[in-house]
């Protein structure tokens, strides 16, 4: 169970946030560089929360003219979708792959982002995980996880994909919208999420010093009265409330060292999944979980279930 109680009217907020972003969804798509021969790559625009423009790399394997399985990947808090060759995992394996830019990130490491987030927010602080903190409507990751949504609406629409197999897949920040999403799309195929972001919110508040959760408690430093205000806020967007209401398998894989996303708010999503899942732990590891050990472990894992 989450610390931080599910709020009444959660279904009614999410289903009136995505009525709203329901229209075209595939903006345009461009060819992009083709500076690796053996892929296909395209810059792909489509139309997030509210119908704002968000960036993508979509990306499958050259002279394979069948629809193939996708794979929606989400990165992490802080990275932007970089550069088209960066993530060549999952179209190596055989499947077709959108790599989700992040709106209003992808300063803080990698090789940034193309998509800004141009919908000015009321309260909070300056950081993602604190923009719009007092009003879940202001909030952004109600943007970001409307976006991740929509990202698989776009995946579907696109020609070369098998709309009726599609997973999700990320890590940290990316982890945690891949539960979201899981939680809003009934018929996904298969959710891969690793050291998920925002599941049990507010014990993670307490456990974690470093970014992103640090950045909540340093609001909360501030503004001393605002604290119910700010788990209210939150508590519609906690991992652990949309984790139960998923109806796709899953692939979870936690390091129990894990300082970023502590190790047991990811054990309250697993804990709440009903459809099969298997969880990967890595005892001496921290937030890079395990890393290509872990990946091997997912291609695997995925590959069996696409087969079956």
């Amino acid at each position: 169970m989450s610390s931080i109680a599910e709020p009444d009217g959660f279904d009614a907020f999410w289903k009136a946030t995505l009525d709203t972003a329901r229209g075209p969804v595939l903006l345009d798509v461009t060819p992009g560089p083709d500076d690796l021969p053996l892929f296909e790559c395209f810059d792909v625009t489509f139309g997030g929360f509210g119908g704002d423009p968000i960036r993508a790399w979509y990306t499958r394997p050259s002279g394979n003219a069948a629809d193939l399985p996708a794979v929606v990947e989400f990165v992490g808090y802080g990275r932007g979708r970089g550069l088209p060759f960066e993530r060549l995992t999952w179209p190596a394996a055989g499947y077709a792959h959108l790599l989700m830019d992040v709106r209003g990130q992808g300063d803080q490491y990698g090789c940034g982002g193309d998509t800004p987030d141009p919908r000015p927010y009321s309260s909070g602080g300056p950081g993602p995980v604190t923009r719009g903190i007092l009003d879940p409507y202001d909030y952004y990751y109600r943007r970001l996880i409307t976006d991740a949504v929509r990202a698989v609406d776009a995946v579907r629409a696109l020609s070369g994909v098998d709309p009726a197999r599609v997973a999700v897949a990320g890590n940290s920040q990316g982890g945690g919208l891949a539960i979201a999403v899981a939680g809003l799309v009934p018929d996904l195929t298969a959710v891969l999420t690793s050291a998920p972001l925002l599941c049990d919110i507010r014990r993670a508040v307490d456990l974690a010093g470093a970014e992103p959760y640090g950045a909540i408690a340093t609001y909360l430093s501030v503004h001393r009265d605002a604290a119910d205000t700010v788990w209210h806020t939150l508590s519609y967007f906690d991992g652990v409330h949309f984790a139960h209401r998923a109806e796709a398998p899953a692939h979870f894989g936690i390091g129990l060292r894990d300082t970023v996303c502590p190790p047991s708010t990811g054990f309250a999503a697993v804990d709440r999944w009903r459809p099969p899942h298997e969880t990967r732990v890595y005892p001496f590891n921290g937030h890079e979980g395990g890393e290509a050990y872990h990946v091997r472990d997912q291609i695997r894992w995925l590959r069996d279930l696409v087969t079956r």
